[in-house]
């Protein structure tokens, strides 16, 4: 490696978790007593949530952060366009935000939130200024 080469050379694809998916089925139990709609609302989601940890993968790169289900790329977010991120209720993290010049994203915690704040700093570090 170079004084000049990137910081890393490697993709790094992010583990599914499950921990929001389980949480949010277990919180819709006790709702399907009170409200057998919500709750059985709130558990399709959650099983939505668990589904989607399953079969979606994120990788980060040196230039993007790409989404794949299974072998096809979904979508690509290169670094160049992003102003800003953050993971919500970081003791806790439920939610991963990230803004690029002309759109916002919103992403459930579905993937290791550990690994996730880790690529982020390496990748697109807060506080950097972007040309």
């Amino acid at each position: 490696m170079t004084p000049s080469s990137p910081i890393s050379s490697t993709t790094i694809e992010l583990a599914p978790s499950y921990k929001l998916p389980v949480a949010i089925i277990v919180l819709a139990i006790p709702l399907l007593l009170v409200s057998p709609w919500i709750g059985g609302a709130i558990a399709l989601f959650g099983l939505f949530l668990m589904f989607q940890a399953g079969t979606l993968r994120l990788q980060f790169t040196d230039t993007a952060l790409d989404i794949y289900r299974g072998e096809n790329l979904i979508r690509r977010f290169p670094y160049q366009e992003w102003e800003n991120w953050e993971i919500f209720w970081s003791n806790v993290p439920i939610l991963f935000y990230f803004k690029e010049v002309k759109s916002i994203h919103f992403l459930p915690i579905i993937f290791d939130p550990k690994m996730l704040a880790s690529c982020l700093e390496q990748r697109f570090p807060k506080g950097v200024a972007r040309s």
